[in-house]
């Protein structure tokens, strides 16, 4: 039983040690800028075993150097509330968790669905001698997940932890959550945040952004370009690919009209 004890307080005590470790940290970027990401790192080592080298684009530029036609953009298109919630926004999450439960359910009745459509299709073969179809590929019918994340727990997640998704994972997420809120302020927390987000493949921050798509430097931005940029935000490596294409067009004209009534930090 002691042997029970001292495991439980060891574990206790190394939660502790982690939860001091993040919070030094967090403190310690009011004056130093992160250097990178674990999201970058593994970004990094994911690109070097791909191709053998790495072509990456990152630059840290002040927070003053970052025009606020980004800065009204990203807020609009990825946390409305920002100058306002405590990190959290639980409502926005009891949304996403609903709406990602009901995508489950119909993604799995459409597998389940295929699947019977193969087996009366391989039943039809046999009976006419004929060789069976191939099995429908119901792992690749996967749901659309919807994200309820403010900025702030964006930043959480890509500055401390890893993508997989379970409850202690996303534990410690709220945690560092409420730390960055409490010991940074939101125009900090914004600044780290536009320095460090995925724009593309080995494209990272404001400043890379902007010179790899529209060569200018984040300062210079206007309204449609910035509106673009944070089109991208959700799916950068997808949106790369076509970064003028209709959706990007379109969304980007959404978010320009509401970035009048952004409020920043």
């Amino acid at each position: 039983m002691r042997a029970v004890w001292r495991i439980t307080v060891l574990l206790v005590l190394s939660g502790l040690s982690l939860q001091l470790f993040f919070a030094a940290r967090i403190a310690l970027m009011n004056v130093l800028a992160p250097t990178s990401t674990t999201f970058q790192r593994s970004e990094f080592t994911r690109l070097l075993r791909q191709d053998g080298r790495v072509a990456w684009s990152q630059e840290w530029v002040d927070g003053s150097r970052i025009s606020d036609n980004l800065r009204r953009a990203v807020i609009a298109s990825e946390d409305a509330n920002f100058a306002d919630h405590n990190g959290v926004e639980w409502d926005a999450l009891q949304n996403a968790w609903k709406k990602n439960n009901a995508a489950q359910a119909r993604a799995e009745r459409i597998r389940q669905d295929a699947l019977a459509r193969h087996e009366r299709a391989v039943a039809r073969a046999l009976k006419r001698g004929r060789p069976a179809p191939p099995p429908p590929d119901a792992a690749s019918i996967t749901p659309k997940v919807i994200g309820g994340s403010t900025i702030t727990q964006q930043l959480a997640k890509n500055l401390f932890l890893s993508s997989e998704r379970n409850f202690l994972r996303k534990g410690q997420e709220f945690a560092i959550t409420f730390m960055l809120e409490g010991l940074l302020s939101k125009q900090r927390i914004l600044d780290i945040y536009l320095n460090n987000v995925e724009w593309g493949e080995g494209v990272f921050g404001a400043q890379a952004a902007s010179r790899h798509y529209f060569r200018v430097d984040a300062s210079q931005l206007g309204a449609q370009q910035a509106a673009r940029l944070a089109v991208m935000l959700p799916a950068p490596k997808r949106f790369e690919k076509a970064p003028r294409s209709g959706y990007v067009t379109g969304r980007s004209g959404t978010i320009a009209a509401r970035m009048g009534g952004v409020e920043l930090p």
